[in-house]
């Protein structure tokens, strides 16, 4: 139970939390108009995507767009969901990773259903490399996906270090 309640405690407030900044571009940025933060280091330009990650697919027809942005990930969103919470080998550093990829989906989807499109409305630009428009919800399926990732590789050492001391 306690494991449920932090797992839906996690969810909620990344969905909260890319809500919340989403109705704030909403409400104050113009499409396309550009407002810079730090130089153009870091600018806020709002953009409505139709499509996936840069606004790959944005130019399926809508039945197609719906299945693959929609009704697929809806369908993935539940079945992570209930791994989660049904896996009770699952570490801590896995749970919360996944949790938050799970809000940060669910929170895009929510977008895709409600608005037709994802609110983008961040962009950084270092020079030498530079983002895509993304949003919080991007931010939290990219920290979760690093959580996931950083547990996976912590979990492979673990077990090639028992593989070498049972060898030995």
């Amino acid at each position: 139970m306690k494991k449920t309640v932090a797992i839906a405690i996690t969810i909620i407030f990344n969905i909260a939390i890319d809500q919340i900044t989403k109705i704030i571009a909403r409400l104050n940025l113009d499409p396309g108009k550009k407002i810079q933060i730090i130089g153009d280091y870091l600018v806020f330009i709002r953009v409505e995507n139709r499509g996936a990650f840069l606004g790959i697919l944005s130019d399926l027809p809508e039945v197609m767009r719906t299945i693959v942005l929609s009704i697929l990930p809806t369908i993935a969103i539940i079945w992570f969901l209930v791994h989660i919470i049904r896996d009770e080998k699952m570490s801590r550093l896995m749970v919360i990773g996944v949790s938050f990829m799970l809000g940060g989906g669910i929170g895009n989807l929510y977008d895709r259903i409600v608005y037709g499109s994802v609110t983008d409305f961040l962009h950084i630009d270092l020079g030498f490399t530079q983002t895509g428009i993304f949003n919080v919800a991007d931010m939290s399926i990219m920290a979760g996906g690093a959580m996931v990732l950083l547990e996976f590789f912590k979990n492979r050492k673990k077990n090639t270090t028992e593989e070498k001391e049972v060898d030995a």
